[in-house]
């Protein structure tokens, strides 16, 4: 299969952060927006903060979350025991270069703030519904732009989706056979989100068709029809 080296190579994976142990060095802005971020999509992770002096929401965020280890003091080489990732977040160039350095010797995946270069990952815009998440990266080109595509996918993603999710997991824990069968009838049962919508731009539906969506939160809030699944 041919690649376009012209896209986004990078490649989309979703951690369990309370089982990772992550470094923040640093103690500003730049840190303190590192910190907000994870702990707003993970708030049970496991971060060690090091610096010498911290901002005042730092200080906040480390009182509200008790998996924060906050230590006000110079990083040293210590502070990278036992640690999976690292973001290095300091004003100093030359502290980040260092830490990155000694990172890497260890083996740890880094990200160094605003220096793409640098970083083995980016910290994407993320949307949240309940269950359903969606990670968003522009390759580090623009976190802007990210930004705006996270809020139009937060104002237009329907409320109920956390309980569409849930009806869902509890119809396919009904089906019955091996994992091969279960999910062609999920895709039969969920193809209407494609063939609807698309019928919807051809016009081939009527005045009062429902949009995909609004048909899926009226079968999930009634019960699955008896013919979707046969």
């Amino acid at each position: 299969m041919g690649t376009n080296k012209d896209q986004n190579q990078l490649f989309p994976i979703f951690l369990k952060p309370e089982k990772l142990q992550f470094l923040i060095v640093g103690g500003g802005n730049a840190a303190s927006e590192k910190l907000r971020f994870l702990l707003k999509s993970s708030p049970t992770s496991t971060v060690r903060l090091v610096a010498g002096k911290v901002s005042e929401e730092i200080q906040l965020l480390t009182v509200a979350h008790p998996h924060v280890e906050l230590l006000v003091r110079d990083f040293n080489t210590t502070d990278l025991e036992g640690v999976d990732i690292s973001i290095i977040a300091t004003d100093d160039k030359e502290l980040n270069l260092a830490v990155r350095k000694e990172s890497k010797r260890r083996g740890i995946v880094t990200n160094v703030a605003d220096t793409p270069a640098l970083c083995d990952f980016y910290l994407g815009s993320i949307v949240t519904k309940g269950d359903l998440k969606i990670g968003i990266s522009t390759n580090g080109k623009s976190p802007t732009m990210a930004k705006r595509i996270r809020q139009l996918f937060e104002k237009y993603l329907p409320e109920d989706l956390p309980s569409l999710l849930t009806n869902m997991n509890l119809f396919r824990n009904t089906l019955k056979g091996d994992f091969s069968s279960k999910v062609k009838r999920l895709n039969k049962l969920t193809e209407e989100l494609v063939t609807n919508h698309q019928g919807n731009k051809e016009g081939k539906f009527g005045k009062g068709s429902q949009l995909p969506v609004a048909s899926y939160r009226r079968y999930i809030s009634t019960g699955f029809p008896a013919y979707w699944g046969n």
